[in-house]
């Protein structure tokens, strides 16, 4: 079985339709599977939406689909974040509203031996990272209680993939809005071996300057926020760190 895995859309209809010419380019997949954060922030919400339901992908939540949704969000966001909300809400309509509520916190694709888990940050919530570099401790609390032999994620906007106590652990990166200090896309295809799962991140070219334009154009809240984040494509904690 060959899973295609992509997260972290953010609205970004040009990056995701280059992750999709890619992975046509690689062969394809089995099953293409989305792993939440599919439209706030971006400046194509509902196309990427109506882009998913096209292609026939399997979408779960993320926090940011959930913010969407919730009448009353326990967390408080500043006022520019919340006017993002309210634009994005009335852009994609009651329709698309209604489809993000129902979607799943997780998916389990395989066989109990051999199983892979998809969820959107980890799989006990859909807003606490699992950094590359987590210890042990927070791996135990976030992971340890899984059965999954491979546990497939997004999120953290940064592609890694390392082994933890017999468990594949992938961050697929973000389709959208990388922040990895590589400006292109990403995603990972997934090939379920005997004894396990093997993993190909892809990191794919978008036009960058083009996207801008949309989000300058498309009458989003505080687009000049969103633009800089774009284009600085890293976590500002993490500007000394990633080059």
């Amino acid at each position: 079985m060959r899973i295609a895995l992509l997260s972290d859309v953010h609205g970004n209809l040009s990056a995701l339709d280059a992750c999709l010419a890619d992975l046509e380019s690689q062969g394809g997949a089995d099953a293409i599977v989305v792993a939440g954060d599919l439209c706030l922030d971006g400046p194509k919400p509902k196309k990427v939406l109506q882009r998913l339901e096209e292609i026939g992908a399997t979408c779960i939540r993320g926090n940011t689909d959930r913010y969407l949704y919730e009448d009353s969000p326990e967390r408080t966001f500043e006022p520019g974040e919340a006017a993002q909300i309210a634009w994005t809400r009335r852009e994609i309509g009651e329709r698309w509203l209604s489809w993000l509520k129902v979607l799943p916190f997780a998916l389990r694709i395989g066989e109990d031996d051999n199983q892979l888990l998809v969820v959107h940050a980890n799989p006990r919530s859909d807003d606490e990272h699992i950094w590359p570099d987590a210890d042990d401790a927070s791996l135990q609390r976030l992971v340890g209680e899984e059965s999954a032999a491979a546990i497939a994620f997004g999120h953290l906007h940064i592609p890694y993939a390392r082994m933890w106590r017999g468990k594949l652990l992938v961050n697929v990166s973000s389709a959208g809005l990388p922040k990895d200090g590589d400006p292109r896309a990403g995603y990972a295809i997934l090939t379920e071996r005997e004894g396990g799962w093997q993993v190909k991140h892809r990191r794919v070219p978008f036009d960058v300057k083009k996207v801008a334009t949309q989000l300058a154009d498309c009458g989003i809240p505080e687009s000049a926020e969103l633009i800089a984040t774009l284009r600085r494509h890293r976590y500002k904690q993490l500007k000394n760190s990633i080059p």
